[in-house]
């Protein structure tokens, strides 16, 4: 496989929220702004000589002195009149989040606290309710998907819920989202839901615990036809599925070719993403050759591009790829991969469209800025961003599935989200939640008309 440099490797992460990868550290930033001293915010930069280009792009690059005006203006009017006294910690950690709030709905600033826990995740292992979760503008908290087996999936929380307060609290604006959800294992968190079709918000209580998220698991469907289930991808996805893959090629009766496996469902349902990497491998796993997935940004380190190498552990069997609107990020880099490579044929619903590249970049007081750095790109040079992967086979849930049928939330849908090439010719549709076995069924149903052919 041909690897971006590894900087920009580590670098770069796709989440549906949610996950990036660690860039070098970056200073915090002073409190003076250039071009200016700590006693006077005032004072007027020194003029670039226009004779020098060095000059004037270093002038150029200087934050605007009118619009630090303004901030210093504003931020000592509230100190001054505010009703109640406000710390200034608080206000400033309130402007700085401001700073990104408008952005995109997937830049952020993290908190200390919040930015290890935000790490944790992608190692698989945390303390708090196991739930993929995208913050609101107005402080709700967003359900992109439970995920398997946790505390969060046990309690019947949906993709498409909305968390609206936390043990009778509501949640406000600035809120990051996970921090009210964590907790030490063993407490209870009580979760005020609004949900589709539901009359009335109502409150689910949930048992905090260390979710250790098991992100593979397989079975054979039936003899020679097996299913595999990806429910994030983590630093040891990769490894994971080529655990569970070559297990299930021994059930089948050998990993050779023309014996085991005669064709696999990979279940990505409501995936809310993860690491980048580990995507990119398990393509690389499924792929003898062709790209896998580019990504292009305003910066160098945000262009890369990775192609697969010879090795196709499938052995070139059948392959279904079953999605629906929660399948994010990573999920739909690999999707999309298998499916412009003509190797795999696409099953459910429209994805959620998450096309957008997130580098976390580490301050040096311990917090974190996670900022949206790059689109990425299916192999055919598509952009998926606010349009999603449409099924070659599409599924729709029945009446009485838990989201009632009714079409979920997806990267279109959130305010501010980055425009995407080709939007407007997704439509309304949103997608919808696939739940239950029933979609399972008909992947299976497409995988042997695969075969039989």
């Amino acid at each position: 496989m041909r690897f971006a440099p590894l900087s920009a490797l580590l670098a770069l992460a796709l989440l549906a929220p949610a996950h990036a990868q660690q860039a070098p550290p970056v200073p915090a930033p002073e409190v003076a702004p250039p071009g200016s001293t700590a006693d006077d915010p005032d004072a007027a930069p020194q003029s670039a000589d226009a004779d020098d280009p060095d000059a004037a792009e270093d002038a150029a690059s200087q934050v605007p002195l009118a619009q630090i005006r303004r901030f210093v203006t504003v931020y000592n009017a509230v100190r001054a009149a505010y009703v109640d006294p406000v710390d200034d910690d608080r206000l400033m950690h309130a402007a700085v989040k401001g700073l990104l709030l408008d952005l995109d709905p997937h830049s952020t600033y993290f908190d200390k606290d919040d930015a290890r826990a935000f790490d944790e995740e992608t190692s698989g292992a945390y303390d708090g309710i196991g739930v993929e979760v995208q913050p609101q503008a107005d402080g709700s908290i967003k359900v992109i998907a439970p995920i398997d087996g946790t505390p969060a999936a046990r309690a019947g929380i949906k993709a498409g819920d909305t968390i609206v307060a936390v043990d009778g609290k509501p949640l406000q604006p600035g809120d990051d989202g996970q921090g009210p959800l964590r907790g030490k294992p063993g407490t209870r968190v009580v979760l005020t839901l609004l949900r589709e079709g539901a009359a009335k918000p109502f409150d689910v209580t949930v048992m905090r615990e260390t979710i250790r998220v098991a992100s593979v698991r397989g079975r054979l469907l039936e003899p020679g036809y097996g299913y595999l289930r990806i429910a994030a991808f983590q630093a040891d996805t990769a490894a994971d599925f080529e655990t569970v893959l070559a297990d299930l090629q021994r059930q089948a009766g050998g990993a050779t070719p023309g014996r085991g496996l005669r064709g696999l469902v990979l279940d990505l349902r409501s995936n809310p993403g993860g690491l980048l990497v580990s995507a990119v491998q398990i393509a690389d796993d499924l792929l003898e050759r062709g790209g896998i997935v580019s990504t292009r940004g305003r910066i160098p380190i945000s262009d890369t591009q990775f192609s697969a190498t010879p090795g196709d552990r499938l052995h070139g069997a059948p392959l279904v790829v079953l999605v629906d609107a929660g399948s994010a990020s990573a999920a739909e880099v690999l999707a999309g991969a298998l499916a412009d490579n003509g190797r795999a044929r696409i099953v459910g619903s429209r994805t959620f469209g998450k096309g957008s590249v997130q580098t976390l970049l580490p301050l040096n007081n311990g917090d974190s800025v996670k900022l949206t750095t790059a689109r990425y790109y299916t192999p055919s040079g598509k952009s998926i961003q606010a349009r999603g992967i449409e099924p070659d086979v599409v599924l729709r849930p029945a009446g009485d599935a838990a989201n009632g049928g009714k079409p979920d939330v997806t990267e279109a849908t959130l305010p501010g989200h980055l425009r995407g090439d080709g939007e407007a010719e997704a439509g309304s549709h949103a997608g919808d939640v696939l739940d239950g076995d029933a979609p399972i069924a008909a992947a299976l149903a497409e995988l042997k008309r695969m075969v039989g052919k």
